[in-house]
């Protein structure tokens, strides 16, 4: 495991989040998702080839499946991103704001590494 892994993405700052494990870091493998349910909230959780982990909504605001986990990783100018199964539009990685669509968006959340969990923070 690389320092990076420390590093934690806070999406939003805030002191009432509760950090839930989602799979071991070995397991979750680069350029792909996994999608993890936490109640009613499902999540897309994404390890990138240069080791960088994300986490977004999963379900697809247009269709409204639970797909994103199961969509093309990839990169648009800069910001990494999931293109959705179904309709194909790319999704940024970073925020969960959709780029092909003005206004669109999944919610985002922190992520971090402990004791070799992948964690996210919920709110």
């Amino acid at each position: 495991m690389t320092a990076m892994h420390e590093i934690v993405r806070l999406p939003e700052a805030r002191a009432d989040r509760r950090w839930e494990d989602v799979c071991p870091l070995d397991r979750l493998q680069p350029e792909r998702g996994v999608a993890a349910l936490f109640g009613d909230l499902q999540v897309a959780v994404f390890r990138t080839f240069t080791d960088e982990l994300y986490a977004i909504g999963n379900i697809d605001p247009k269709s409204g499946a639970a797909v994103l986990s199961r969509g093309i990783v990839g990169d648009r100018g800069g910001v990494p991103t999931v293109a959705s199964p179904i309709y194909k539009e790319a999704f940024s990685l970073v925020d969960g704001r959709c780029l092909d669509a003005e206004g669109v968006s999944v919610p985002s959340y922190p992520v971090r590494v402990r004791n070799g969990q992948v964690q996210i923070g919920l709110p």
